[in-house]
C-alpha cells in the first residue's frame, strides 16, 4: 500500500473523530505543530528508526506533546505508534491539512515574484483569484521570492500554473527566434 494511501486513511479517521467531537480546528493546529516538530532531523530519525521500540517512541512522543495536545490527538498518536506506522505521521499530518482544506473549501495559492510583494499587490491578486471560477471562496496565499524570474509573477494552485514572469517571456522569445522559420536577412 502506498504511503499516500495509508496517510490518507489515517488522516480521514482523525478528521472524522475531530468532527464528531467538534475539535477540527484545534486538531488542525496540533497537527501543524506536530508537522513542524517532525521537520527536526532527530525527531524524523526517531520516527523512522526500526531499532527504537514502539513503547519507547510512545514515551518520547508523550514527553514532548503530553499536556500540550488534546486527548484525541495524543490517543491518535499512541494508536498509530502502537500499530508501527509512526514513520507515516508526517505524511498523515500533510493529508489531514489537505483534507481540512477540502472540507472548508480552501484553495492554497502560491505566488512567486522576483521581489517581495507589497500588501496592495497581494490584495489585488487575491481579489482577482476570488473572482475566478478556478478557485474556491476561501483562498490561502503563500508567497515566495525567486530573483531568477527577473520580473512579473508565477501563480500556482491545484494543478494549474500561470507564468507571467519576464524570464518565461524571454524564454518564449528565445525559442521563437531559434526556430528554423526565422530568416536572417540583414
Amino acid at each position: 500500500m502506498s504511503v499516500t494511501r495509508i496517510a490518507s486513511r489515517y488522516a480521514k479517521s482523525l478528521l472524522d473523530l475531530a468532527q464528531e467531537q467538534d475539535k477540527v480546528d484545534k486538531i488542525l493546529e496540533e497537527v501543524k505543530a506536530f508537522k513542524k516538530a517532525a521537520e527536526q532531523r532527530d525527531f524524523q530519525l526517531l520516527l523512522k528508526s526500526p531499532i527504537v521500540k514502539s513503547d519507547k517512541k510512545q514515551a518520547i512522543i508523550k514527553a514532548i506533546f503530553g499536556g500540550k495536545f488534546d486527548e484525541l490527538t495524543m490517543t491518535f498518536l499512541d494508536v498509530v505508534t502502537r500499530k508501527g506506522r509512526e514513520q507515516y505521521l508526517p505524511a498523515i499530518a500533510d493529508q489531514y491539512i489537505a483534507q481540512y482544506k477540502t472540507l472548508n473549501n480552501i484553495t492554497t495559492v502560491k505566488v512567486t515574484t522576483a521581489e517581495p510583494l507589497e500588501a496592495t499587490s497581494l490584495s489585488i491578486i487575491k481579489a482577482q483569484l476570488m473572482g475566478s471560477d478556478s478557485t474556491n471562496d476561501n483562498i490561502e496565499i503563500e508567497t515566495a521570492v525567486n530573483p531568477d524570474l527577473i520580473g512579473g509573477f508565477v501563480i500556482e494552485f491545484d494543478d494549474k500554473l500561470y507564468d507571467a514572469s519576464v524570464a518565461h517571456k524571454l524564454d518564449l522569445l528565445r525559442k521563437e527566434f531559434s526556430g528554423s522559420d526565422y530568416d536572417k536577412k540583414m
